[in-house]
C-alpha cells in the first residue's frame, strides 16, 4: 500500500468539549441532596431511579416522592439544616437554595471534601450538570448545553424520544446479556463486529419485537459460524453533502465500517458520522492537486476487502449517477468480493429542493435527463444527443459542467433549444455555504465564468424553472431601481 502514502489520512482531533459527559454507577451509593424547593422531589426521584441512596437533608417541609416499582434506590430524610457532617461518606453532592450565599457555601464545603457538587440553576457552583434525559435503560441519552439553554436541551430531547423506539429498552439489556456468550468470548474482534451490526440491523428492522433465542442462534451462525473471513465492499451515497440528508442506512454502515474510502465531495460532517476506529482515506479526483486513478482506487478497494476488511467506498450523491459505482462494482463481481449498493440524495434532488421546485413539474416537463459535462479527455462527451437536450418537454441536469457550459449551450441552441429557457447553477447544494445563479441557457455559461468558487456546481435546464426566474428578474428590478433612486 506504499502508493497511498501520500495521500494523508483524514481525521481530526476531538473539538473542545464545554464538559465531558460521564455516566455514575449509583447504584447503594449514598448521595447527599440538601436545601429547599421543589427542586429537591425531583431530584431525590431521579436519584433514586438510578439506584442511589439518597439522603434528604432539609429544615423545610418535604413530601418524598412515590417511587416507581422500578427504582432501586430509596431516600432517607434527615429533618435540619446541612451541616458538614451530613458530607460524611457520600458520592455526589446537590443542593437547592434560594440565597446565593448559601449556594456558594455548600458549593464550597463539598468541593473542600473533594466531593462533586452541583446546585440547581448555579452553574457557576457546580463541577457537573444533569442533561435532559431520553430513558430507554438501559439505553440512556443524555443531552447537556452546559446550562447555557436548559428549555433546548428539552426540545432536543422530544425530538431524540420520537426516533428511539420504546423497544430498543429490550435490545439494549439483551445485548447486555449476550456480551458473555461463550461463542462471543472466544471470536475474533471482526466476527464480532459482525455480530453485533447484524444484531444492531435487526434490531432497527423490528425494534418493537424484543430478540429470541432463534435470532440469537441465527445471528451466531451468520456471523461467527458460517462467517467468511473475507470482506466486503459497500458503495454508500453521502448525498449532496449537508449530513441531515444521508439515509439511516448509510449511517449504519459508516458506523460498522473498517475502511472509509471517500471522495473529494464529502464533506467533514458526513465523515463524523463514522465510528472512531474506522481508517479513513481521501481518494478523490480534483482538477487540481493529488489524485487517484480509478484502477487503483479499484485494487485498493479489493486488496483491503480481502483482508477481511469492510471497506466502505463514500461517494457524494448517489453512488450510480456519475459515480463511476459500475467499475467499481465490477472490480468487486471480478475478485469475488461481496458488494452492495446504498443510494444517497442526488445532487440534482437536493439542488431542485433547494431552489424549491420541481424536476417533473406537470405543466412543464415530461422528462427528466442526467448528462454529464465532459467525458474522460474533459471536453464535452460526443454521444450527448443534442436534440434530446434541446426538447422542450425535458429537464436537463448537468454534472460538472463549468469548463464545458459553453459548448453545450452553443451546440444545444444549434439544435433548437430556446435560448430564453431559463437555467440554474447551484453551487455547494444543500451546504451552508451554497448559493445559486438564475439566467438563461442563453446567458448562464458567461455569468458562470464571473462566479469565484470552489465547491461542486450542477446546472439545471428546463422551464420547470419559470417561477424561480421570474422571481429572480424581480429582484434584479427592484435592485437597479434602488441604484437608480441612490
Amino acid at each position: 500500500m506504499s502508493q497511498w502514502t501520500d495521500i494523508a489520512e483524514q481525521g481530526r482531533r476531538i473539538d473542545a468539549l464545554s464538559s465531558l459527559p460521564l455516566f455514575h454507577k449509583l447504584h447503594g451509593a449514598p448521595v447527599l441532596l440538601a436545601g429547599q424547593g421543589e427542586a429537591l422531589v425531583w431530584k431525590a426521584e431521579l436519584l433514586a431511579a438510578a439506584g442511589a441512596h439518597v439522603i434528604v437533608v432539609t429544615d423545610r417541609p418535604f413530601t418524598a416522592p412515590v417511587l416507581a416499582e422500578s427504582a432501586r434506590g430509596q431516600i432517607e430524610l434527615r429533618p435540619h439544616a446541612w451541616s458538614v457532617a451530613d458530607f460524611s461518606g457520600v458520592r455526589l453532592a446537590i443542593g437547592a437554595f434560594e440565597a446565593i450565599a448559601d449556594a456558594k457555601a455548600f458549593s464550597d464545603a463539598a468541593r473542600a471534601r473533594n466531593i462533586p457538587v452541583n446546585v440547581v440553576d448555579r452553574p457557576q457552583f457546580c463541577d457537573f450538570q444533569f442533561g435532559a434525559l431520553v430513558n430507554r435503560s438501559p439505553l440512556v441519552v443524555a443531552i447537556s448545553t452546559d446550562g447555557a439553554a436548559p428549555v433546548f436541551a428539552q426540545a432536543l430531547r422530544s425530538r431524540i424520544e420520537g426516533l428511539l423506539p420504546k423497544g430498543f429498552a429490550d435490545w439494549v439489556g439483551t445485548a447486555k446479556a449476550w456480551r458473555t456468550l461463550p461463542a462471543l468470548r472466544g471470536a475474533s474482534a471482526t466476527l464480532r463486529r459482525n455480530f453485533w451490526s447484524a444484531y444492531a440491523r435487526l434490531a432497527f428492522a423490528r425494534p418493537q419485537v424484543a430478540p429470541s433465542e432463534e435470532d440469537r442462534e441465527a445471528l451466531l451462525s451468520q456471523a461467527l459460524i458460517g462467517g467468511s473471513k473475507a470482506g466486503k465492499v459497500s458503495l454508500v451515497g453521502a448525498g449532496p453533502g449537508n449530513p441531515e440528508l444521508l439515509t439511516l442506512k448509510a449511517v449504519r454502515l459508516l458506523q460498522a465500517a473498517d475502511v472509509i474510502l471517500y471522495d473529494h465531495l464529502v464533506s467533514q460532517e458526513i465523515l463524523d458520522f463514522a465510528r472512531r476506529e474506522a481508517k479513513r482515506m481521501l481518494v478523490g479526483k480534483t482538477g487540481y492537486g493529488p489524485s487517484c486513478k480509478q484502477d487503483d482506487i479499484n485494487r485498493m478497494m479489493v486488496a483491503l476487502a480481502r483482508e477481511g476488511r469492510h471497506v466502505v467506498r463514500l461517494k457524494g450523491g448517489d453512488p450510480g449517477i456519475f459515480g463511476r459505482a459500475g467499475e467499481e462494482i465490477a472490480a468487486c463481481r471480478v475478485a469475488g468480493i461481496a458488494v452492495e449498493i446504498v443510494p444517497g440524495i442526488t445532487t440534482a434532488q437536493g439542488a431542485a429542493a433547494e431552489l424549491g421546485i420541481s424536476l417533473t413539474h406537470r405543466d412543464h416537463a415530461q422528462r427528466v435527463q442526467f448528462v454529464t459535462g465532459h467525458a474522460r479527455s474533459g471536453a464535452l462527451p460526443e454521444s450527448i444527443r443534442w436534440e434530446a437536450i434541446a426538447d422542450g418537454a425535458a429537464t436537463t441536469i448537468v454534472y460538472m459542467p463549468r469548463k464545458t457550459l459553453g459548448g453545450l449551450r452553443d451546440a444545444a441552441l444549434q439544435a433548437g433549444l430556446s435560448p430564453d429557457t431559463p437555467a440554474a447553477a447551484v453551487f455547494s447544494a444543500t451546504r451552508e455555504n451554497s448559493h445559486h445563479v438564475i439566467a438563461t441557457i442563453a446567458t448562464l455559461p458567461e455569468q458562470l465564468e464571473a462566479v469565484e468558487a470552489d465547491g461542486p456546481v450542477i446546472v439545471m435546464i428546463g422551464s420547470v424553472l419559470s417561477e424561480v426566474a421570474a422571481l429572480a428578474d424581480d429582484v434584479s428590478d427592484e435592485r437597479q431601481r434602488a441604484a437608480g433612486a441612490a
